[in-house]
């Protein structure tokens, strides 16, 4: 049986120099954070890596560098699943597949580009499982871009019928969604890992087993408190989850940029250079700095109170 990957799995950044080049040296600073701040697993070249303006080399080569970097200590799952075309998806999942990752994520969207429903995508999923590694397990992501796909319930069920999928990152961004494909799922290997800062303390009690947004980039631990103990302390839980889902607004502040402001404050690389962001967002957000500081703030105290509570 392939190994569960579930918890607090951080969208990983992709570091870049001022010139726009992949920042191997930062990525590693990044990789060491992670770890120490409460993941539970990675998901790398994963659309918060800008993976839509990577090329396959480079798609493979930050994938290779995650998973040399990490060495085992958490699993490792990778998507770079961009194209359209269903041979070039064959060529990039293949190459991903090999770069030592512990599960290859599909991209919803890709398996049914033109939005034209269950029988389009059965047939794109036939074609890349019957053409993709058996030995590597696979994952589906509902990314947003080029546009958000759902899976119908339905299509949940056949991808867990095809014995080979084992999470899924839900962006449905609705309980009731959630607790409806966890009851579809119940007790088949497959994970339900809610991305949507909103729901994430619900959808946690609900038994979703984790938590997979954009903010494991500034306070993953945060996450990973919430729930492992939050149940043990329902007051601090829910005045932390209404923090979260207030801080995660900020993603709509130039994200990840906002998010690379935040590693460049801590020492995690020096550049907040984006290829998928080709303005200043400074410039665009006003006062980003200083909503940065109240998130920051509002970061320590929670953290503070946490490290007050008796020991369990």
């Amino acid at each position: 049986m392939a190994q569960p990957v579930d918890g607090i799995i951080p969208v990983m950044l992709t570091p870049f120099t001022d010139d726009g080049e992949i920042d191997y040296p930062g990525l590693d600073r990044l990789v060491d954070w992670y770890l120490v701040n409460g993941a539970d697993a990675l998901f790398a070249v994963c659309q918060s890596s800008e993976m839509q303006f990577l090329s396959l080399d480079e798609r493979v080569q930050l994938a290779k560098t995650v998973v040399a970097k990490v060495a085992g200590r958490v699993p490792v799952v990778v998507s770079g699943h961009i194209n359209d075309d269903l041979d070039a998806q064959v060529e990039e999942l293949t190459a991903m597949a090999a770069t030592g990752a512990d599960a290859l994520v599909l991209v919803t969207n890709h398996l049914d580009p033109k939005n034209e429903g269950t029988e389009a995508f059965r047939r794109h999923l036939t074609h890349l499982l019957d053409r993709l590694p058996r030995d590597i397990p696979l994952g589906l992501y509902e990314c947003p871009a080029p546009y958000r796909r759902l899976l119908t319930d339905e299509e949940l069920r056949l991808c867990i019928d095809s014995g080979r999928f084992i999470l899924l990152k839900d962006v449905s961004c609705d309980l009731a969604t959630v607790e409806r494909r966890l009851e579809i799922a119940r007790g088949t290997g497959l994970a339900i890992i809610n991305a949507n800062a909103a729901i994430a303390r619900d959808a946690m009690r609900a038994g979703s087993p984790g938590f997979t947004g954009v903010f494991t980039n500034i306070h993953p631990d945060l996450y990973r408190w919430m729930r492992l103990s939050g149940d043990r302390h329902p007051e601090l839980a829910d005045e932390l989850a209404t923090f979260l889902v207030v801080a995660a607004v900020s993603e709509s502040l130039g994200y990840p940029a906002f998010a690379k402001m935040y590693h460049q404050r801590i020492g995690s690389f020096g550049s907040i250079r984006c290829r998928a962001i080709r303005y200043d967002v400074r410039e665009k957000f006003w006062a980003l700095d200083a909503v940065l500081d109240k998130i920051v703030d509002g970061t320590d105290r929670f953290r503070a109170k946490i490290a007050a509570l008796p020991a369990e």
